[in-house]
């Protein structure tokens, strides 16, 4: 049976300021600055730039009377000073303190490169070649993928060709145009797998007796190689242990993806915008934000003049009415993007440099193993912020150093006990147990299980499995991938 029934409960719900400030606080510099174009492009009230001087006029109530209440737009709603800036605002809001007298605004030039395959195509055109033949040898190119292979069986070319392009041909022509194609540049693109595209280079090299030995060692040892026997390779080619190490010199020098190096394709490049500054200057830290981060927006003059015109017309129209109340629409938009724009400032200023004393001695010289345990939770307290907003200002902003431009997130790390019952960073684990791998033996690679008795003799008491887990977060191989002749 169905009933009607009254129930009172409390909820909280972010306002849609609220939900707009959190989404410009997790968009870095660039990603802002696109934002703020489109926020510009949707609301004319908004405009950029310093705000000209203007004759500011009180509206009073009684210029609305000939509107009944209901529809009369009172000198509150449509305050123009509440969209202006405030000489109280805090230093830190301000353009000229987050301006950095290094900061331009810099264009770059845009790029209309030849694609990775359309360079192969004209390549292709400099053979003399049958139609037939060009039409398979356009069709292998179209199978390369962007690391440079044709990750595909001659079978299944054959048969895509007579059913897609209706190109009848063999398996043997398909072969020998695929020969054709392994003589474009870079070396090795059209290769099938790892082993012929690093077979194709080394053949397009001066032949020499290292060259001559890595393309036999490439062709029929590849195995042998991958797993670094090299012990079976010296006894196999009976070479010495000199000749052997240049030949897998030669081997190293090859570049395994050449279509991914190719300069003219069409990836997106990012360039990553610092969305902080830190300098020091008297041996004390200074923190800047990037200065396009703080635009200058006022509320636009024509909006203000239409307010004015609306004031002094002395026969009011339903039309201007109507006018009235899309102009405060807009100026209300303005004027809560301009707060949004402001908060995000203060977000930003108050997270990082929270962030930057907290790391003062890391930031001071530069030394990662000073690096202090550090979770959102901790800079959390220090701002009074929410652990998520905290989070949207480290999660994608860089912050520019004197030792290079560093994600903000990677100052985060748990913490960790010494043997003196101290907390430690795990990056500061991380950076040592980097160290300890750059200094060994590579003829005797340390295994996991040794690298963790090193670490303990530092006073870093981790298991094995946790060595094996930082090295590879550290992108490090294990130690039979780590060995060198």
């Amino acid at each position: 049976m169905l009933k009607q029934f009254l129930n009172l409960k409390l909820t909280q719900k972010l306002s849609p300021q609220q939900i707009q400030l959190m989404k410009l606080i997790q968009l870095p510099t660039q990603a802002f600055e696109q934002r703020l174009l489109e926020e510009m492009n949707e609301n004319p009230a908004l405009e950029s730039g310093k705000e000209e001087e203007y004759e500011k006029d009180e509206y009073e109530n009684d210029e609305y009377d000939d509107f009944e209440d209901s529809d009369r737009i009172e000198a509150d709603d449509i305050n123009i000073d509440e969209y202006l800036s405030d000489d109280d605002t805090p230093d830190y809001k301000t353009q000229t303190n987050n301006y950095s007298d290094d900061d331009e605004s810099r264009e770059s030039p845009i790029a209309a490169p030849i694609s990775f395959h359309q360079d192969l195509i004209n390549q292709l055109n400099t053979f003399i070649l049958e139609d037939h033949e060009r039409e398979i040898a356009e069709f292998l190119v179209g199978s390369i993928d962007d690391m440079g292979y044709i990750r595909r069986s001659i079978p299944d070319i054959v048969d895509d060709m007579a059913f897609t392009q209706a190109i009848y041909t063999d398996e043997y022509m398909v072969e020998r145009m695929l020969q054709v194609i392994h003589q474009l540049e870079p070396s090795g693109v059209g290769a099938r797998d790892l082993q012929e595209c690093l077979l194709l280079q080394l053949k397009h090299k001066t032949p020499t007796d290292s060259v001559d030995l890595a393309a036999d060692i490439i062709e029929n040892q590849f195995d042998a190689f991958t797993k670094k026997h090299y012990d079976k390779l010296i006894q196999k080619y009976n070479v010495s242990n000199e000749l052997l190490k240049k030949a897998i010199y030669e081997i190293e020098k090859l570049n395994p993806k050449p279509g991914g190096g190719f300069t003219g394709n069409n990836k997106i490049t990012e360039n990553v915008v610092p969305d902080f500054a830190i300098r020091i200057i008297d041996n004390e830290l200074e923190l800047t934000l990037n200065g396009r981060n703080a635009p200058s927006l006022h509320v636009s003059k024509d909006y203000q003049e239409m307010l004015q015109t609306y004031k002094d017309s002395r026969d009011k129209s339903v039309a201007q009415k109507d006018a009235v109340q899309f102009i405060k629409q807009k100026l209300d938009s303005a004027k809560w993007f301009i707060d949004a724009i402001k908060q995000r400032q203060e977000t930003l200023f108050v997270t990082m440099n929270a962030i930057m004393h907290y790391q003062e001695e890391y930031f001071l010289d530069g030394d990662e193993t000073k690096l202090k345990p550090m979770i959102l939770k901790d800079i959390a307290d220090i701002v009074g912020l929410d652990i998520s907003t905290v989070s949207r200002v480290a999660n994608s902003k860089y912050v520019e150093t004197p030792y290079g431009t560093k994600l903000i997130k990677e100052f985060f790390s748990e913490a960790m006990k010494n043997d003196q019952g101290e907390d430690v960073s795990t990056l500061e684990i991380k950076k040592i147990l980097q160290n300890i791998i750059e200094e060994e033996d590579k003829k005797k690679p340390l295994p996991d299980d040794q690298l963790a008795e090193m670490l303990k003799d530092k006073g870093y008491p981790i298991a094995r499995r946790t060595v094996a887990k930082y090295r590879e977060q550290l992108d490090i191989p294990v130690a039979r991938m780590r060995k060198k002749i």
